[in-house]
């Protein structure tokens, strides 16, 4: 323990430093995350401000060029100074201004919208002078305890020398209503260091140390007793200007002061961000480089405690390590032999799951072809009634010809090969179906499938008296999944209902496509005696047909099943609550799959 002292001592100076390294650090940042905030405060402080006294001074140069205002200075009439006053204070009312009033051209009250004397004397305003060189003037001002913003605008008739001007007084405290929520201290100084707007009432006009000089020259503020700025020292930490203020409650004992200026409204902007939460942070995250660094000094104390612990325990286990291999020698020479049997017995089973796959493979095809001997009798039979159908059409074309018809001879051609490609679809599917492949998905109109479907199944319908009750959706309805193989189902399901009426009087087969949640249905349902068992219609080999029939195997349904569910879909059967079978397919629309 002795030879651990002067190394504990020195990881414990060592945490110190950096933990102080980390305050010095996280301060430094959070304070700059603090100055980049206070500037954007301050930046939309004076944005906000001057924007409210720029739409003041655009009155004022609307006011200046109104003809009764231009009369008034001209006529000294009762008669226009009423009607000057009216304006001024509707004016007045409707924008909210404190006050607006027209000056001669030797700086007297002609008219005013709250009854300032008519006669007062503003020739001294720096914002007067200005208007009268022709140009726009603005000034703060201060009149007893009441502060406010005034915007003078020549009145100037045709290119001639002032004859007047408008000033507008603007209220102050309006803005600062505003900034009243704000957690941190915002205020404007003028020239004189003197707080003219705040968001703290205790602030106004309070002057900067060392502005007394300027304030005696000025006379700016003859009227209020200026009380000094609340006392306070200066403090720099990484650049950063800081006030301390003493801890009397009116202010953050510690703050960070930024200032910018604003040439525009000739004003300084200013804040103090209070620097407690930076403070508490930088602390947070010292203690916390300290509480870690202590916990990996005491993991190292014990893991060091631990191998000296285990050096000793390792000379004593030395010795019977010596003893121990001389065992695993003979063990392993014993071990030998048994791995070989275990390699020879590895090896054999690997050949037994070999034939088992290839045997489980044979299986598979097997079914695939009896699935393809079934399925062959129902596709010679689609495949026929297009055939027909070609062969109708050529001959119709070669009497259309004949008679010089060409028109109605190349609608029958187009027939023909809209058939042929049909049927090489068909075949198509066939051919994947026994190689194990399927068409890609795609989009695919359900509405057209099953219009051709019930194409495909035309003659057999009309030579079985069945009445098909089908009304297809305004325009289509698509879904995913692949064309020949969806007609496929719905053909196998016509069929099926077909079937299913044989030898009935009443023979109809209903067709419906519905949206049903987030998936498309469409629904294929006879008037035949139901199903015996529902829930062993998808089974392989089941069937309820008679036997010796053609399509007596029953994998169609089977087949349907495997075929929808690789569309993503599923298919159910019931027996329908008014008689018949309902046969039902749910599949994707297109898009959802998208959001999916």
């Amino acid at each position: 323990m002795r030879k651990l002292v002067w190394p504990v001592i020195t990881f414990l100076l060592a945490a110190t430093i950096l933990s102080a390294g980390v305050w010095w650090w996280a301060y430094g940042t959070a304070l700059e995350r603090l100055s980049a905030r206070g500037q954007t405060e301050l930046s939309l402080a004076t944005d906000r401000l001057q924007s409210y006294l720029q739409r003041f001074r655009q009155l004022s140069v609307v006011l200046a060029d109104h003809p009764g205002l231009i009369a008034l200075l001209y006529a000294d009439s009762d008669q226009f100074v009423t009607e000057a006053e009216r304006l001024l204070l509707e004016t007045a009312d409707k924008t909210g201004s404190l006050e607006v009033f027209v000056l001669s051209s030797q700086g007297f009250v002609v008219a005013s919208s709250r009854g300032t004397p008519i006669g007062s004397d503003f020739s001294d305003r720096a914002y007067f002078k200005r208007a009268m060189n022709g140009a726009l003037g603005t000034a703060q001002g201060v009149i007893g305890v009441e502060r406010a913003f005034y915007a003078a605008a020549p009145i100037i008739r045709q290119s001639g020398a002032p004859i007047g001007a408008v000033v507008v007084k603007v209220d102050i405290e309006a803005v600062e209503t505003d900034w009243r929520a704000n957690p941190n201290i915002l205020y404007f100084t003028d020239s004189l260091g003197v707080v003219f707007v705040a968001n703290r009432f205790e602030l106004l006009f309070r002057s900067q140390p060392g502005g007394q000089d300027k304030l005696a020259r000025a006379r700016k503020y003859p009227e209020i007793d200026l009380l000094p700025f609340p006392a306070y020292r200066h403090a720099q930490f990484q650049g950063f200007n800081l006030w301390k203020f003493p801890k009397d409650g009116r202010f953050p004992a510690s703050s960070l002061h930024l200032a910018a200026d604003a040439p525009v409204i000739d004003l300084t902007a200013e804040i103090l961000i209070d620097t407690a939460p930076a403070k508490l942070s930088a602390l947070l995250l010292a203690a916390f480089a300290g509480a870690i660094s202590l916990f990996l000094g005491a993991v190292l104390l014990l893991l060091t405690l631990r191998r000296m612990a285990l050096a000793e325990q390792l000379r004593l286990e030395e010795r019977a390590n010596q003893e121990l291999e001389a065992r695993v020698v003979r063990r392993t020479e014993q071990l030998s032999g048994v791995n070989l049997d275990l390699r020879q017995q590895i090896k054999e089973r690997r050949e037994a799951e070999e034939a088992l796959k290839i045997a489980q493979q044979d299986l598979v095809q097997a079914g695939k072809l009896t699935a393809l001997g079934q399925m062959s009798a129902g596709i010679s039979h689609e495949l026929n009634q297009p055939l027909m159908a070609i062969r109708s059409f050529a001959d119709n074309a070669t009497a259309f010809l004949a008679r010089g018809d060409s028109d109605t001879a190349k609608a029958n051609l187009a027939r023909i090969s809209d058939l042929a490609r049909r049927m090489g679809r068909i075949i198509k599917n066939l051919r994947a179906f026994t190689r194990k492949e399927g068409e890609p998905m795609t989009d695919v109109d359900l509405v057209g499938v099953v219009d051709l479907v019930l194409e495909l199944s035309e003659q057999r319908l009309v030579k079985e008296g069945v009445t098909v009750a089908w009304r297809a959706p305004i325009g289509p309805v698509l879904v995913r999944g692949g064309e020949v193989r969806l007609q496929q189902v719905l053909l196998n399901l016509v069929s099926n209902g077909v079937d299913a009426m044989e030898g009935q009087g009443n023979k109809r087969l209903e067709i419906a496509i519905a949206q049903q949640g987030g998936a498309v249905t469409v629904s294929v349902r006879d008037c035949g005696p139901g199903l015996d068992d529902p829930e062993k219609i998808f089974d392989p080999f089941y069937t309820t047909k008679a036997v010796g029939s053609s399509e007596g195997m029953g994998l169609g349904l089977s087949i349907s099943y495997g075929i929808v569910q690789s569309f993503g879909g599923k298919i159910t059967g019931r027996n329908h609550p008014e008689g018949g079978a309902e046969f039902t397919v749910e599949l994707t629309p297109v898009g959802l799959e998208k959001v999916a």
